[in-house]
């Protein structure tokens, strides 16, 4: 009797098949392919098909993961976005802005990556679905850029009347330009030039209260 009732557990306790488990080999893979995708043929051309292909899965592997293109692309945006602008406090404004900018810069070096970010900003008004693909992105670097400025604020760096969305657009967008859409250099020096250029700014961005 003993014998049967363990024989009995051994038998209800089953490993699911392999088509229920979500493999992470499997969707770094996908991930991977993805964004290679994207970078060779632009969000138009990418084919969910082809990635599943090139990834050497299944259709139905990559759709139980993401019902379509601009959930997929959303999905894996949101990831990359909440990690490449964190900074942590070097002890002045302009410190901090030169992390901040290395940390961009590291991204936007990348081929793919900025070929990538390129072609969203490009495609967002064409496929509307894309902003909240993005969305993500832009609220972990606003995340990042207000605790830059909070920390300014402490050491009485900046005002606390700073136009912080003006700030957050100067940390990002000279840089952006100058290597994603003009592909000019960034050197230290032009690094740590653009920090002083960049807190000045801030500093003068001061929001003006209606007497």
């Amino acid at each position: 009797m003993e014998r049967n009732r363990s024989d009995e557990s051994r038998k209800t306790v089953r490993v699911p098949s392999g088509a229920a488990i979500m493999r992470g080999d499997v969707t770094e893979a996908l991930t991977r392919v993805f964004f290679d995708e994207w970078a060779r043929t632009g969000y138009a051309g990418l084919s969910l098909e082809r990635v599943a292909r090139t990834a050497g899965v299944g259709k139905a592997a990559l759709y139980r993961r993401w019902p379509d293109k601009a959930s997929m692309a959303s999905d894996l945006l949101s990831r990359v976005g909440l990690t490449i602008t964190d900074v942590e406090e070097r002890g002045s404004l302009e410190a901090d802005l030169e992390a901040a900018l290395f940390a961009l810069r590291r991204v936007l070096r990348h081929p793919t990556v900025r070929r990538i970010l390129t072609d969203l900003h490009g495609e967002i008004e064409r496929t509307p679905a894309l902003g909240a693909a993005i969305r993500p992105f832009q609220r972990a670097r606003r995340e990042r850029v207000d605790g830059l400025i909070d920390r300014a604020i402490e050491r009485r760096e900046v005002s606390p009347l700073v136009d912080r969305q003006m700030a957050a657009d100067l940390i990002a967008a000279p840089l952006y330009w100058r290597l994603a859409v003009v592909g000019g250099r960034s050197d230290r020096a032009y690094i740590e030039r653009l920090a002083r250029v960049t807190g000045a700014a801030i500093r003068a961005s001061e929001v003006r209260q209606a007497s």
